[in-house]
């Protein structure tokens, strides 16, 4: 590969920002697309795909075969809350390959032993989030405490960063109060309205796992929808 294509996509995996790799098979030009820059691409309907599903593969185009080498950003899922229900979370998200987080300052609740092998950060989110790098597109947070001391700053630093999923549990009564901070805040009724709550789809869950189970497949929805979107 070039020197300098290298350094390209090296750069963009660095600052996780999607990217694909546009090879052609008979000659071995390549150039590569950042998906900031995709919509206006020749390719921009087959790459918006790629870019949705992650999947790299082969197409033609006019005749011409190309190769799409997708270079995604690993996604993340930060969990604000050392709750039973991130105890369930937790695992089923590493089952999907998520870059799985645990955030509680409580230390009483973020044990090593409640959560075996799952990066746990004993800190409040306003100090635990910039030590993971921030918050991105590519990030998922769920907000599990029902404690607004600790949930309300997490809420607050994804929908700065466009996460694309936004959770929190609770009910819509509390959910209301959360929207009057939110507000007082400076967040606008679009802002507050990309936060799922009650969190996770309405499938009746009762158990933790269940709950669980819920956040996931609402997480999974979210991921997969068109990512054409203005980074």
């Amino acid at each position: 590969m070039d020197l300098a294509l290298l350094s390209a996509l090296n750069a963009e995996r660095a600052a996780r920002r999607a990217a694909i790799l546009v090879t052609d098979t008979a000659t071995g030009e390549a150039r590569l697309v950042r998906e900031a820059e995709a919509g206006a691409d020749p390719l921009a309907e087959e790459l918006a795909e790629r870019f949705r599903t992650g999947k790299s593969g082969a197409v033609e185009v006019d005749g011409t075969n190309v190769f799409l080498t997708v270079q995604m950003p690993p996604v993340r899922l930060v969990a604000i809350g050392a709750v039973h229900i991130s105890q369930a979370l937790a695992p089923m998200a590493k089952g999907l390959d998520l870059d799985v987080t645990i955030i509680d300052p409580r230390t009483a609740f973020a044990t090593p032993d409640r959560f075996p092998d799952v990066p746990l950060l004993a800190e409040w989110p306003s100090d635990a989030l910039p030590r993971l790098g921030g918050l991105d597109r590519y990030t998922a947070l769920a907000c599990l405490t029902h404690d607004p001391k600790i949930d309300d700053p997490a809420l607050e630093a994804a929908l700065r960063a466009e996460c694309f999923y936004i959770g929190a549990l609770g009910s819509r009564r509390t959910h209301a109060k959360r929207v009057e901070r939110l507000q007082a805040a400076g967040f606008g009724e679009a802002d507050i309205a990309r936060i799922h709550a009650p969190i996770g789809l309405d499938i009746g869950a009762v158990s933790p796992a269940e709950i669980a189970v819920s956040i996931l497949a609402e997480l999974v929805s979210e991921l997969r929808r068109d990512r054409r979107r203005k980074p």
